[in-house]
């Protein structure tokens, strides 16, 4: 091995990415091809090669190739040439002895898989904790994303990409046990972090809660659930799972029983939110729901009417909107419709990706249209034809079913589509 050379640097989780002497290599018109395939299934066999039997199904996978050994060749030559075009020596890179096939180059090579591996086996061979923690570090900081992303449907790709996240799942929970054990928080905080990112539906940001709330960080762990629940109710169209409300409700009491001035817990209720000031008040589902109980309670003693109303985006058949961008922009814009056509008293929230709920209080029934013609009106602004695809549903707030309720024995009339 030359080691005058420049490294080769591969990256293969998350984006592809290969660079030479600073330079990055390009596969070209070739990217997708079995060209791209054989470079990086030979780079991953490492320095244990890879059976003639096994390159060629992970190569060719299902396909009938008439001479497949003639055309092995050729894709070697073409992978061969398109090194050279990168900048690399001329060199022969792939090598086969008794069936085996290697790869051979004249410099070093980075790859993270690789590392990654090397730093998992030699954690779990090792018995200090420390530096068994040190390398499941490094090999988590490796991890930026699934293996070959890009080419995630190849099947020696699905299979490989399964075993380096039970890996680094593995890794990440030990690390959690450990540093917890360790009170090594801000540490923990940002490895859970980057799993967040890569899996923003597996509920790591459960222990980044559990980690803000042992530094006493009480405002961060709340912003942390916050911004998962609006996540998972905007983009999965669910609830948080019982483990994030059990942390929720762990909040709560530890905030519960913190003692404090009455001027700073006046200042933290009184903290500016990213909301506008004027309109309806938005709060999470969440909120929304001790907030309607309330309300409840309230009218007990209150004699005040109050509504409420469910918006439904549909489209064109009248179905619940489920296209991705579409529901996007028009969620976007129906917020803001929502929050600038009612009164700073009202509330709502996003209750699911295509509904919003909204508690109008001291409205009579008979506004009920005038105020959905509002929101519809701010819905539609930009866009006219976005009107007929606005539903909406109102219903006194209390325990009792109207008789007159889709269902409850009638028609209602404020269950219907703006247009």
């Amino acid at each position: 091995m030359d080691k005058q050379l420049p490294t080769l640097h591969i990256s293969m989780f998350g984006k592809t990415a290969i660079t030479y002497g600073g330079n990055p290599v390009s596969f070209g018109r070739s990217s997708a091809t079995r060209v791209q395939k054989l470079f990086f299934i030979m780079i991953h066999s490492g320095s244990e090669g890879i059976a003639r039997n096994k390159l060629f199904e992970d190569v060719y996978g299902r396909e009938e190739i008439v001479d497949m050994a003639n055309n092995f060749r050729v894709t070697v030559h073409r992978l061969k040439r398109m090194m050279i075009k990168a900048g690399l020596p001329d060199h022969d890179y792939i090598r086969m002895e008794q069936g085996v096939y290697y790869w051979s180059s004249p410099m070093e090579l980075d790859v993270d898989t690789l590392e990654f591996r090397r730093l998992v086996q030699c954690a779990g061979e090792t018995e200090d904790l420390q530096e068994k923690s040190r390398l499941l570090q490094e090999a988590c900081e490796l991890y930026k994303g699934e293996f070959l992303e890009d080419c995630a449907t190849d099947a020696w790709v699905i299979t490989e990409a399964a075993q380096y996240k039970k890996q680094y799942y593995e890794s990440l929970e030990w690390l959690c046990g450990y540093l917890k054990e360790t009170e090594a928080y801000g540490e923990l905080l940002r490895l859970c972090g980057r799993a967040a990112t890569i899996y923003p539906y597996d509920e790591w940001q459960a222990v980044r809660i559990e980690c803000y709330m042992e530094m006493h960080n009480v405002r961060d762990a709340i912003r942390e659930y916050r911004q998962t629940e609006k996540m998972l109710v905007e983009e999965l169209g669910i609830s948080p799972s019982e483990r994030l409300r059990k942390r929720f409700e762990t909040m709560e009491e530890r905030v519960k029983w913190r003692p404090g001035i009455i001027w700073e817990i006046r200042e933290a209720l009184n903290e500016k939110r990213e909301e506008p000031d004027d309109g309806a008040y938005y709060c999470s589902p969440l909120n929304f729901r001790d907030e309607y109980r309330f309300v409840c309670r309230v009218m007990e003693r209150a004699r005040q009417s109050v509504y409420l109303m469910l918006c439904t985006i549909t489209d064109h058949k009248g179905y619940p909107q489920e296209d991705k961008e579409t529901l996007r922009q028009m969620s976007e814009q129906l917020h803001g419709a929502i929050q600038s056509s009612l009164r700073r008293c009202d509330s709502f929230t996003h209750y699911a990706p295509s509904q919003f709920l909204i508690l109008l209080v001291g409205t009579q029934e008979e506004n009920c249209e005038q105020i959905f013609a509002r929101i519809a009106h701010g819905f539609s602004k930009e866009y006219k034809s976005w009107k007929r695809y606005l539903h909406f549903d109102v219903l006194p707030v209390g325990d009792e079913m109207p008789k007159n309720f889709p269902g409850g024995g009638g028609n209602s009339v404020t269950n219907k589509i703006c247009g």
